[in-house]
């Protein structure tokens, strides 16, 4: 505690909105998991999972509209404060008796999730604006990427804890220890936070909620395109895959994935490093900058990370693709030769996948946090978010919908389709120089 009690104000605050983000995340990341198995193990198609996931999803659209002037209006730690308690009753919600759990109950129980994880999520990005000094780029670069990866990293906790209550509490054994933790992480918040975190000077009026910002609606439009590539096969299809083609029990699906968040996480806590966070001035038009100062990423990085991102799902369609029981003596056993190959197709292509997209998610976090305004940072985070929030609903639908039309395969070139599109739209993103 006299540690603690030693470190500056900001960084303690800072610590606080980690600590609620990381608990907020981990109930987050384990109910969407305890919702796909368990809803799985009931007999639900994959597009019916998706739908149930589409409350959530939109309504996570409408917060990060108008949850930004909220923030900029009441304080940054108030939209955290009602986005943990919100959290708390829609966890409640599925504690009713099986015989109740309709589907449009859980829709509604997701769509308050969804509006309590984005106000969350939107709170915890744009305070860090407002504690890292203005001329400080490199440092809010590694702070965006560390509090982004680590949220990340405990999503991915969330799944594997999602399958593993599922399994030892079953589903309402699992919910209600959610819901009581969380509870004891609003309270602390209730008492621990400032209170006057990210006000803004000027009320922002509420035509406001929109941008203004070429930057930052270019951003925003490669941000949906970015995470709906994502979602597309990684929501609903991949969790699907693996249970029917490769027959894998739910905790092992749970587990995988919940590897691959975490690694993910992990990869982006370090994009600082993996990026260069600092850029060598190669033009007259850096001769102002003092040299001791380095530059964080721009806009030019975004394009360029984009583009091996949009090959790998490409990648992995090719060789799932492949047949290569044609031809084949059948004492080879060629259809094991097959799924082994689809197998390792999956494990190493999504692997690789991860690596890249936690590097371009990290570098377009660092980016909406640097183009916002001083004041009233949660105006434009918030925009941003609602972007990213809609690229999420539409990957969502389309992975439960393509896969049960087309497959896995129809996912992943639609996936490289998407980022593709974010990789173009980057273009227009301002370097150093133009900025």
């Amino acid at each position: 505690m006299q540690a603690i009690q030693r470190l500056s104000a900001e960084v303690r605050q800072y610590i606080i909105i980690t600590g609620n983000y990381w608990a907020f995340t981990l109930t987050d990341g384990a109910l969407r998991m305890l919702v796909v198995l368990h809803f799985y193990q009931l007999g639900y198609q994959a597009l019916d999972i998706a739908l149930l996931f589409l409350f959530y999803e939109l309504f996570g659209v409408i917060t990060n509209l108008f949850g930004g002037w909220l923030g900029a209006r009441w304080g940054l730690n108030k939209t955290m404060n009602i986005g943990l308690a919100m959290q708390v009753v829609a966890l409640s919600m599925l504690l009713v008796p099986a015989s109740l759990l309709s589907v449009a109950w859980v829709m509604a129980a997701q769509a308050l999730s969804g509006i309590a994880k984005d106000l969350n999520k939107m709170s915890a990005k744009s305070a860090i604006k407002t504690l890292v000094p203005k001329d400080a780029e490199g440092a809010l670069f590694k702070w965006v990427a560390a509090l982004t990866g680590s949220k990340n990293t405990l999503k991915g906790v969330g799944f594997f804890l999602g399958g593993v209550l599922l399994a030892v509490l079953e589903f309402q054994g699992a919910i209600l220890s959610m819901a009581i933790g969380l509870f004891v992480i609003w309270i602390a918040s209730l008492v621990l936070l400032k209170k006057d975190l990210g006000k803004a000077k000027n009320k922002p009026k509420f035509k406001e909620i929109f941008s203004k910002s070429r930057a930052i609606n270019d951003l925003s439009a490669a941000r949906l395109f970015l995470f709906g590539a994502r979602d597309v096969w990684f929501v609903v299809a991949l969790p699907v895959y693996l249970s029917s083609v490769f027959g894998w029990d739910h905790w092992i699906v749970g587990s995988f994935l919940a590897t691959w968040i975490i690694l993910y996480g992990f990869v982006q806590t370090f994009a600082p490093r993996l990026i260069g966070n600092t850029f060598t001035p190669s033009h007259d038009s850096w001769s102002h900058l003092p040299s001791s100062k380095p530059l964080a990423p721009d806009g030019k990085a975004a394009f360029k990370w984009a583009l091996p991102l949009a090959l790998a799902p490409a990648i992995i369609a090719i060789v799932l693709g492949i047949d290569i029981s044609s031809g084949v003596d059948s004492s080879l056993n060629s259809e094991q030769n097959q799924h082994q190959l689809a197998q390792w197709t999956i494990i190493i292509g999504l692997a690789v996948f991860g690596i890249l997209f936690a590097i371009n998610s990290s570098l377009h976090s660092y980016l909406i946090v640097s183009y916002a305004s001083d004041d009233g940072v949660s105006l434009d985070v918030g925009f941003y978010y609602m972007a990213n929030a809609l690229g999420r609903l539409i990957g969502t639908v389309l992975s439960g919908w393509v896969f049960q039309q087309s497959g896995l395969i129809a996912c992943l070139w639609i996936s490289s389709l998407f980022v593709l599109i974010a990789a173009i739209i980057s273009i227009r993103l301002p370097t150093h120089a133009q900025r």
